[in-house]
């Protein structure tokens, strides 16, 4: 495998800025915290669980009409949804015979919205 290097992108010279260091390291993330957090973005990345996020960010649904909206067997979504409560992404409540879907808080719809600016930020 070739190994292309771009001069620009590393230090050109040994420094150590500890007092930043130092700060750097108090505030990094916890293991634990920082497994949930890529735990939270591996979720994200299907395309599907995208789709149902961005539909919920909008409003509530049954488990039928996110089914017609992503074009998936009420089973397959079904699924994706557990994944999703599992990692408090979305919650839901019954309703007679109908299970109504949300997201879970208004930081799942934040992250969201964030995400899809800056992908469309040029």
């Amino acid at each position: 495998m070739l190994t292309i290097k771009y001069p620009n992108d590393v230090c050109e010279q040994s420094c150590d800025h500890q007092d930043v260091v130092n700060t750097a390291k108090q505030e990094v993330l916890a293991d634990r915290q920082a497994q949930q957090v890529a735990e939270i973005f591996r979720l994200l990345g299907d395309t599907t669980r995208v789709k149902i996020l961005q539909s919920l960010s909008r409003r509530e649904l049954c488990v039928c009409d996110i089914a017609t909206i992503v074009e998936m067997s009420q089973s397959a979504v079904s699924h994706q949804l557990r994944l999703l409560r599992n990692a408090r992404l979305v919650k839901y409540h019954r309703e007679g015979k109908l299970a109504w879907y949300s997201l879970d808080d208004n930081h799942v719809g934040s992250l969201l919205a964030q995400t899809i600016a800056h992908i469309s930020h040029e």
